[in-house]
This record gives C-alpha cells, sequence and structure tokens, in this order.
C-alpha cells in the first residue's frame, strides 16, 4: 500500500491531468495564423454597449467584395475586440485552399476557419471556435461575414 505522503501527489498530478484535458476541449488548433494588421484596412465599427469592435481585412479583399467576387485565399479578416478602450481580444477569420475539408459538413463555413487570440496576439485556447462556426454558417451567402454587406459602401471610412 502506498503511503499518504504519496498518494496526495499522485491524486493532485490525476486531478491536474483531468482538468487539463476539460480544458482543452473548449478550443482546437487550427490553420488560423495572426496576419500583420498594419497590411489591413479597417473597413466597419460596430459597436455593442461597452464593447467596441474594429473589423479589418485586406484591399484585395475589399475590392473582390465590391466586384462580386469571392474573397481571395489568403485572406485575414479581423475583429478587434476594444473594452474600456483597450485590446480585449482578437477574433480572427481566414481563408485557405481547401480548408473547409478540415471539418465535417456541420462545421464547414466555406474554406474559413476562425481562432480567438489575447490581446498579446497569442491563441486563446479558452475560447470556443465551433461556437463561431456555427453562428457563421448562416452567412453563407456572404463569405460567412456579418459585415459583409458594408464592404460595398466602403470609401476610405470606417462604416459604422
Amino acid at each position: 500500500m502506498k503511503s499518504p505522503r504519496l498518494r496526495f501527489p499522485l491524486i493532485a498530478l490525476a486531478s491536474a491531468a483531468v482538468m487539463l484535458v476539460g480544458w482543452q476541449a473548449l478550443a482546437e488548433s487550427n490553420r488560423v495564423t495572426f496576419p500583420t494588421l498594419e497590411k489591413l484596412v479597417h473597413y466597419t465599427t460596430v459597436r455593442r454597449g461597452n464593447v467596441t469592435e474594429h473589423i479589418m481585412t485586406t484591399p484585395e479583399a475589399i475590392e473582390a467584395v465590391k466586384k462580386g467576387q469571392p474573397v481571395p485565399s489568403g485572406t485575414h479578416f479581423v475583429l478587434v475586440d476594444y473594452r474600456e478602450g483597450e485590446v480585449f481580444r482578437y477574433f480572427v477569420m481566414e481563408k485557405g485552399d481547401g480548408w473547409g475539408g478540415d471539418y465535417e459538413a456541420a462545421r464547414k463555413t466555406g474554406d474559413s476557419q476562425f481562432q480567438w487570440f489575447k490581446p498579446d496576439r497569442i491563441i486563446n485556447m479558452s475560447e470556443n471556435t465551433a461556437r463561431c462556426q456555427s453562428c457563421h454558417q448562416s452567412q453563407s451567402g456572404s463569405e460567412y461575414l456579418y459585415t459583409g454587406y458594408r464592404i460595398p459602401r466602403f470609401n476610405g471610412t470606417p462604416i459604422e
């Protein structure tokens, strides 16, 4: 029989392993990368109570949408979530050739994938990207974007 002194660390280790597995179940790694923000264009702002969201993408994506063409592969859309004037988090949607094949039909959003990042631009593994996909699926007619309808009106000044 194990001594009580050895038994407690084993129980603590087992508990920590269970908590770690549970933590990982909330999020997942995928192909999304954090873009160079300076290369993106801020095309719209959304305000929800004390939250201000600046949404950005590439000039090429803006031109494609204005011309009624698909958003190019490699495009990033970034939602910068501000709370009390500070960056709270980043939400990044990136499109890549064949990326839709990474998911079963119930989770596909074309070839786009989503990822949450902390203010320091490190992936936030406590956020659930499956939730993002399920919500954005309703926007299949607009490249899975909630703000895609604003892009044709963008003339250099962010649309509110």
